[in-house]
Parts: C-alpha cells; sequence; structure tokens
C-alpha cells in the first residue's frame, strides 16, 4: 500500500502534518499525484472553527494533479494525464440528480470534508469527476477550477445583457473571479463593492476605474449605487458576501424588475425587515441563489465553459494567486487567511 505525507484534522483546531497510508484505490476511482491545492475561505472555518463531518479527516476541495493509477473499471488512457476534478460526489439516485443537477444533490459526498481531500500527496478521486488540463493551463490554474465555476454558476444563471449595470458586493476570490468573467463576457458597467485597501488595488490592475469602486467602510453603499445609476439601481446585483446588511443592501439596491444572485456562504442567520420585504414584493425582484457549479462531463457545464477560457487565454486565474507556498507550509497559508496578517486572494500550495 504504501504511505504518504497528509494534513490530517483530527477535531476542531487540531490539525498535524503526518505520515498516513496511501488511500486504498476503488474500482471506479483514479489515484491523483497532487500537484496543487488552492486554499478556500471555508477551509478556515471547517478547519478552526466547526469541525467536518467526521474525524479524521484530510481537507482540500481545490486540487488539481496527475493520474498514477486507475482502478479497474476505469479506462486506462486516464493514466498520467494532468487534471482538474470537480470535488462533489453526487448520489446519482435523488430528483436533481436524475436531472443531471448535481450541484443540488440531496445526498452527496465532498472531497476535502465529507470524505479525504487534496491536502496530501495522494489522493482518490472518481474517475467521472476528472476534467482533462489543456498543455495551456497549469496546475495552479487548474486548482482554481472551483471557484471559477462557482463565479461562471452564478453568472450564467442570471443572462446578464451586456448593455446592464451590475454590481458585485465582495471581492474575495468569487467576487474577482466572477468579475473577470463579466469582462470577459463584454459586459462593462460594473461597480464593485469592498473593504480592504488591497482589493481596491486588485481590481484596478483588473481595469476597474477608481470611480467604480466602492469602499463599504467608509461609503454608504446604498446611496453610492443611487449616485451611480442616476437614482435608478442597479439591474443586477450579485451579492458575495453572506452578510444580512449586504443582503440587505442587494435588495435596496436594485431596480424594479431587476436580479439579485445570492452565492455569500452565510456567516449567520438572515434577518429582513418588513419594508425590506415589501421592496422584493413591489420591485418584482427576481432573488436567486447558488453556491456550486454544474459539471456533467459534457461542453456545455461550467467546468468546460471555464477550462475553454482559460486554455484560450481569455481568463487568466493566476494574477489572482498572492501567495505560492511549498506542501509543507499549507499551515502558514491557514494562518495567514485565518489571522489576516498578510493581504491575500487566493494562497497556493504547490507539491
Amino acid at each position: 500500500m504504501g504511505y504518504m505525507r497528509a494534513y490530517v484534522l483530527h477535531g476542531v483546531n487540531d490539525l498535524h502534518f503526518e505520515e498516513v497510508a496511501k488511500p486504498e484505490l476503488q474500482d471506479d476511482r483514479v489515484l491523483l499525484e497532487v500537484k496543487a491545492a488552492g486554499i478556500c475561505g471555508s477551509d478556515i472555518p471547517r478547519i478552526y472553527v466547526n469541525g467536518t463531518y467526521h474525524f479524521p479527516t484530510i481537507p482540500g476541495h481545490e486540487f488539481s494533479g496527475k493520474v498514477v493509477q486507475v482502478g479497474k473499471n476505469v479506462d486506462t488512457s486516464w493514466l498520467n494525464k494532468r487534471v482538474g476534478l470537480f470535488p462533489l460526489i453526487p448520489c446519482k439516485e435523488c430528483g436533481p440528480c436524475q436531472k443531471k443537477q448535481y450541484e443540488m444533490c440531496k445526498s452527496y459526498s465532498y472531497l476535502g470534508s465529507r470524505e479525504d481531500g487534496g491536502y496530501a500527496e495522494y489522493v482518490t478521486v472518481p474517475a467521472e469527476n476528472l476534467v482533462e488540463l489543456p498543455e495551456t493551463v497549469s496546475y495552479e490554474a487548474a486548482a482554481m477550477m472551483e471557484p471559477m465555476a462557482v463565479a461562471v454558476h452564478a453568472m450564467r444563471r442570471m443572462d446578464i445583457r451586456k448593455d446592464e449595470k451590475v454590481v458585485i458586493c465582495g471581492l474575495g476570490t468569487i467576487g474577482l473571479l466572477l468579475l473577470m468573467f463579466l469582462q470577459e463576457t463584454g459586459v462593462t458597467d460594473i461597480l464593485v463593492v469592498g473593504n480592504k485597501d488591497f482589493q481596491k488595488e486588485t481590481i484596478l490592475k483588473l481595469g476597474i476605474a477608481e470611480n467604480c469602486y466602492c469602499d463599504s467602510r467608509t461609503q454608504d453603499v446604498e446611496q453610492w449605487i443611487l449616485k451611480k445609476t442616476s437614482g435608478a439601481g442597479t439591474d443586477v446585483f450579485f451579492e458575495c458576501v453572506g452578510k444580512n446588511e449586504t443582503v440587505i443592501q442587494a435588495i435596496n439596491s436594485t431596480i424594479p424588475g431587476g436580479k439579485v444572485m445570492l452565492l455569500g456562504n452565510p456567516h449567520s442567520d438572515m434577518d429582513l425587515e418588513k419594508k425590506v420585504y415589501w421592496k422584493i414584493l413591489r420591485n418584482q425582484l427576481t432573488l436567486k441563489g447558488t453556491w456550486n457549479s454544474s459539471f456533467v462531463g459534457e461542453a456545455d457545464d461550467d467546468w468546460h465553459y471555464v477550462i475553454e477560457k482559460v486554455a484560450k487565454g481569455k481568463v487568466k486565474p493566476e494574477v489572482l494567486i498572492t501567495h505560492k507556498l511549498g506542501f509543507e507550509e499549507l499551515e502558514r497559508g491557514l494562518k495567514i487567511m485565518r489571522d489576516k496578517t498578510e493581504d491575500y486572494v487566493k494562497v497556493m500550495i504547490c507539491n
């Protein structure tokens, strides 16, 4: 069987870098040698605050690698392929799965939380979750396919016209990737809301004018949006924060007949005042939510949309990698994000 090094979560705030047995290869899976792994913001509470579904668990769901072994039922052509992978493992039996809406599966597993993930030298993954990487796509870019696909899923579900006004509130990895993909589609009237100087510097590098950036620490977001839209509000609002106040800002800042996409993981319970709820009704707003992406192994799913854009150089996610660390430095990366001791967008671990 052999051994490997991995970061094993034994309990809340109890992560150890240790030697463990290599995972046993199942018939429908491949053994992946992990080459790059991104740290997701959700990994921080999972490791340090809330824990996960069982212990011990190897975290990490944003990763890429090379196939070094295939199971009995897997096409041998996968051997030695460079791949990215969809971390959600659907049950294939529930109602959404029957419609190939795997991101809404009622009984899914998930690499890095419900089963062992990519903070290890090796991991087993279902062969049907693999995406072969074109030579022009780096392992680091492939390790960002999961958040890219989440951003694209939200964007595509809104069916945005190029002449519509768009607001992105929340400039973490998802918000910034969403900005990049919107720009690639030709949407130009984009306003962004952030709360860090580093976020402002980043959006300026991505081509957003300084007067299209709102600093929520010092400015009234709703009043700023109304001023920038001549009192009308925005056509489309992407809420990428997950806080009660920003959801309310989204509802209050969107035009009658407008659209709000909620994709920020919730920080707490949501509580809407009656006057805010009335605004949803009277302005006939469309509110949508999303947390994941579509992957069905076909050319028109979100993951293949992403890989095509990245392969052609139309979107370059690597520009958002602020830290590239060695495998032995994972805990340093986690603590940078937990304690916010340095400015960061995407912290990437490379083997």
